[in-house]
């Protein structure tokens, strides 16, 4: 299995890596578009009000953007320990043993606006790059991203459970993904998204997925393997599952 998570706005500070290296990244096809996108990235942040503009922040914000200036140089850390927020602490990566944390490094990689994709133990510094952003001087990210993305996750020759959100999934969609849809429901039985419960269960779906010894070859032992875990999961046909969060069920 390889389970594709969203990235978080939120990142852990610091690290004690080596400054980025994007040659050592996975998959080097994307070298190329990472350069073009950490250097207009690191030059546009050389200007504040520029910066701001263009990535929707505030004043308040300034430090992001000075994280953003000095990419090249600053400290890295594995990628799974870098994100943070409500789904990276259902997932809880630091409470892992180290057999399930090694499952963890093989099976989960996140989505990136900036990187495309990096497997967990990839070494990155934190930054401030959504899937929505418009870099000056550059096409949109999804118009650089799906021609390098795409070929690289439909050449997975395992099942992908894609658990990205709508703008970072239209970056390089993967055909024959098993998709996820999170629905929490009411005592009165009516059923919608909500923010906070749709992230909490994907860190716990995603827990679930990294460490269990079972492989899920398709989507009907995918579902088969949720359902005998606890999760209320409904499969209407295709590839995609609709999780759904009742009354008093567990965020963790």
């Amino acid at each position: 299995m390889l389970v594709l998570l969203p990235p978080s706005e939120t990142k852990s500070p610091g690290g004690d890596g080596a400054p980025l290296d994007l040659g050592a990244l996975s998959w080097p096809e994307l070298t190329d578009v990472r350069a073009r996108v950490v250097t207009t990235l690191v030059e546009l942040s050389a200007d504040p009000r520029a910066a701001r503009a263009a990535l929707g922040l505030s004043v308040r914000q300034d430090d992001e953007v000075a994280r953003n200036a000095g990419l090249l140089t600053a400290p890295t850390t594995p990628a799974l320990e870098r994100y943070t927020g409500v789904l990276y602490d259902a997932l809880g990566v630091r409470t892992l043993t180290r057999a399930q944390r090694a499952r963890a490094d093989r099976r989960l990689v996140v989505g990136s606006a900036l990187f495309g994709a990096v497997r967990a133990t990839d070494a990155i510094p934190a930054y401030r790059l959504s899937a929505g952003s418009a870099l000056p001087g550059l096409p949109t990210l999804r118009a650089l991203w799906r021609p390098a993305l795409s070929p690289v996750l439909a050449g997975v020759d395992e099942l992908v459970i894609d658990m990205r959100s709508g703008a970072y999934a239209a970056l390089a969609p993967v055909p024959g993904a098993v998709t996820l849809d999170v629905l929490s429901e009411r005592p009165d039985g009516t059923r919608a998204v909500v923010s906070h419960s749709n992230k909490a269960h994907k860190g716990r779906l995603a827990r679930l997925l990294a460490t269990t010894s079972a492989e899920s070859g398709d989507v009907v032992r995918l579902r088969a393997l949720l359902r005998r875990t606890g999760f209320h999961v409904e499969h209407d046909g295709g590839t995609a599952l609709t999780l759904v969060v009742r009354p008093g069920d567990a965020t963790r």
